[in-house]
C-alpha cells in the first residue's frame, strides 16, 4: 500500500494539472471546465486529478491559492521596504507587471470571481486584496506626506495602479491586432511597463519634479 502510494505522489504530476486547469479556468470558469479536458491538456487521467485535488471546486481554489502565494511575496517585500516611497512604488510596480507577465491567466481568474461575487472571492478579497490595497495606500500616502507625490486619494490611486495594469493582460490577446505585434512578447511587454511607469510617474509626481 504504501509503495502504491509512493509512485503517486509525483509533484511534476500535481503541477501539470495545476497549470492546466488554471489555463481552463482563465478561460472558461469553473463552471464551464471540465475535468476531462483538464487532465487531457496535463497528460494526466482523471483519476490521478482527482486523487490529488478531491474535486473541481478544490481543484479551482488550488489554482487561486498557488497564485496568491506568489503575489503575497510581493506584498511582503513591499511592506519591508526602506526606500523612499517613490522608489517603493517604482520597484512594485516593476515587480507585480512581471509577476502578470508570467502569470497572464491571473488578472481572467480574478475578473471572474469579482464578477461572480463568490464566497470564495469575499475570501480572497479579506486574505489578499484588502491588505495589498491598504499596503499600496500607504506607500502613496507616504510619498505624499513627504512631498514625493502630488496630493492624491490613495486609495483611488491604488485602484488607477492596479486596473491598468492588470487590463493589459486581460486583454492582450483580444486587441493583439492594435499593437501590430504579439502584446505578450518580450519586446511588447517591455515597451508597455515603460509606458505603465512613465504614466504613473507623471500623474502622481508634482509638476515641478516630473521629468520631462
Amino acid at each position: 500500500m504504501k509503495r502504491g502510494r509512493r509512485k503517486l505522489d509525483n509533484p511534476a504530476t500535481a503541477k501539470r494539472i495545476l497549470a492546466a486547469a488554471e489555463s481552463h479556468f482563465a478561460a472558461q470558469g469553473l463552471a464551464g471546465a471540465r475535468t476531462d479536458e483538464i487532465a487531457d491538456a496535463a497528460h494526466a487521467n482523471k483519476a490521478m486529478l482527482y486523487y490529488y485535488f478531491k474535486d473541481k471546486k478544490r481543484l479551482h481554489r488550488a489554482v487561486l491559492e498557488n497564485l496568491f502565494r506568489q503575489l503575497q511575496a510581493l506584498i511582503d517585500k513591499l511592506s519591508r521596504s526602506q526606500a523612499s516611497p517613490r522608489e517603493t512604488l517604482a520597484s512594485f510596480v516593476n515587480d507585480y507587471f512581471d509577476f502578470l507577465a508570467s502569470h497572464p491567466n491571473y488578472p481572467r481568474l480574478v475578473q471572474r470571481e469579482a464578477m461572480e461575487g463568490s464566497g470564495e472571492f469575499q475570501r480572497i478579497f479579506r486574505e489578499y486584496f484588502q491588505p495589498f490595497q491598504l499596503q499600496l495606500a500607504r506607500v502613496i500616502d507616504a510619498g505624499v506626506k513627504n512631498g514625493e507625490f502630488r496630493r492624491v486619494d490613495a486609495h483611488h490611486a491604488v485602484f488607477s495602479l492596479i486596473g491598468m495594469t492588470n487590463f493589459y493582460f486581460v486583454a492582450a490577446r483580444r486587441f493583439g491586432s492594435l499593437f501590430g505585434d504579439d502584446p505578450l512578447s518580450p519586446r511588447a511587454l517591455a515597451g508597455r511597463k515603460r509606458a505603465l511607469l512613465d504614466l504613473l510617474m507623471h500623474g502622481l509626481l508634482p509638476c515641478e519634479t516630473r521629468p520631462r
